[in-house]
């Protein structure tokens, strides 16, 4: 009888001990606390940790994009989500010559992320040219809204090392600093509604540029995955006309060694347990299996398996 309780024992002990091991965790990495990128990332950390068998996951706080690609090539992180800087890393453009991160998969297409900026009123700044000497917010250091802010002062003709007095905060500091008079204006990059923007909007402290065409087109010719975009009239209080500017995607990058049946069901759950996305952010709503089609790198074959699957991809 000993030796049957002792087997029993050593079989259960066995059983679970291989269901621990087959369990797999996941840190997504995000952004700032202020913005959108972490309560979306915690929504699909908990959606995955709660649907997806043998998995747990959980959303970080990160400086944004190019923050997260450090962590990734680090295995600190195994998802991220990414602004189109993701592009630069992996085909080595850019910020990235030299290096290699071709690691890096696409999973999900999120929603567009336009450039945003904001003046404070009373500046005197009415146009980009109207930036020297003044005190701009460029983004956190190590994040995708510092470089691409730099991509932007350059194709304006302006150094952003020498001719501004740059400012590296994050979104929700950048709100604050509207609020304590210690910047003149910021360029953000991020989706409508994000915090950053709509704290200064709806205080009545600040204005929003347009950015000219002949900019937008040199910027969209020299990276292709920026495209035109208007801020449509009213987005933000105080914000009566359509704003000029251009957007690029927001995406869930993956590394290529998660296995291909938990991408699989990843991709899948997030996009059954959309509706609990789309009431962390509305922004959500832009999330469609089609947008995986403008992913610009390779998708992760267990994301791809969801698309062919479905039909978008064939």
């Amino acid at each position: 009888m000993k030796k049957v309780i002792l087997a029993v024992l050593i079989l259960t002990f066995i059983i679970s001990s291989s269901a621990m091991a087959a369990t797999s965790f996941i840190t997504i990495g995000t952004g700032s606390t202020g913005g959108t990128y972490y309560p979306v990332g915690a929504g699909l950390a908990k959606i995955w940790t709660k649907y997806v068998p043998d998995l747990k996951a959980d959303a970080q706080s990160t400086g944004g994009t190019v923050h997260n690609i450090q962590l990734m090539e680090k295995k600190e992180i195994q998802a991220a989500t990414m602004d189109n800087n993701y592009y630069n890393a992996y085909n080595g453009l850019l910020k990235y010559k030299g290096q290699n991160h071709k690691y890096l998969r696409g999973m999900l297409s999120l929603y567009p992320e336009p450039v945003q900026i904001m003046v404070a009123k009373g500046s005197g700044i009415k146009s980009l040219k109207d930036f020297k000497g003044k005190r701009i917010s460029i983004g956190a250091v190590a994040s995708g809204t510092e470089l691409s802010a730099r991509e932007l002062l350059v194709a304006a003709g302006i150094d952003p090392d020498k001719d501004i007095k740059g400012e590296n905060l994050g979104v929700g500091d950048t709100g604050s600093a509207f609020a304590d008079k210690h910047i003149d204006a910021a360029v953000m990059l991020g989706a409508l509604g994000m915090g950053g923007v709509v704290e200064p909007s709806t205080l009545g402290l600040v204005e929003f540029l347009d950015i000219p065409n002949d900019i937008i087109e040199k910027i969209i010719k020299q990276s292709p995955y920026w495209f035109k975009f208007t801020i449509p009239a009213n987005t933000y209080r105080g914000q009566p006309n359509p704003v000029k500017t251009y957007a690029g995607p927001n995406i869930i990058t993956v590394t290529a060694e998660i296995p291909e049946n938990t991408v699989y069901q990843m991709t899948k759950t997030a996009f059954e347990h959309k509706k609990d996305l789309v009431a962390i952010s509305s922004n959500m709503q832009n999330m469609t299996p089609e947008g995986a089609k403008n992913i610009m790198i390779p998708l992760h074959p267990g994301a791809l398996k969801y698309y062919k699957e479905i039909g978008v991809i064939k």
